[in-house]
């Protein structure tokens, strides 16, 4: 079960855990142990997400989402397989609270009318440097 917030949660039967075996250095161990886990998480065919969490998490762009809406996360960085299960889901934990996140609206402001009198002076200022640069005809 993995707990979003104090009213959603995912049951245990929604995730599908694959065991694979990690590649990459480890020796004699890596060869025979499938310490790898592969967390698959459906989206679209979970009871347990209400239809704002579906919306906004699909909506959200992420490399690991399908586009049949299957959350896929590879999780090896670990030698044994439950902090590897545990991470996975910690993984997809944050996924989807990145994807609930909502952004403020940019309120434009005006600049103020000192800021745009410095911004003035100050290419003004810059020209009449480059202007003393130039040859002057005699």
């Amino acid at each position: 079960m993995l707990t979003l917030s104090q009213r959603v949660t995912i049951p245990a039967h929604e995730l599908e855990f694959q065991m694979i075996r990690a590649s990459g250095a480890g020796g004699q161990h890596v060869n025979k142990t499938s310490t790898a886990i592969v967390l698959i998480f459906d989206v679209r065919a979970s009871q347990a997400l209400p239809d704002y969490y579906k919306q906004r998490i699909l909506a959200h762009t992420h490399p690991n989402l399908t586009a049949s809406g299957k959350i896929i996360i590879k999780a090896q960085q670990h030698r044994s397989q439950e902090m590897n299960r545990q991470d996975a889901l910690a993984r997809l934990k944050a996924h989807i609270d990145a994807a609930m996140v909502v952004q403020k609206k940019r309120v434009a402001t005006k600049p103020t009318r000192s800021s745009q009198r410095k911004r003035v002076d100050s290419k003004k200022r810059h020209g009449q440097t480059k202007a003393l640069r130039r040859k002057t005809s005699y």
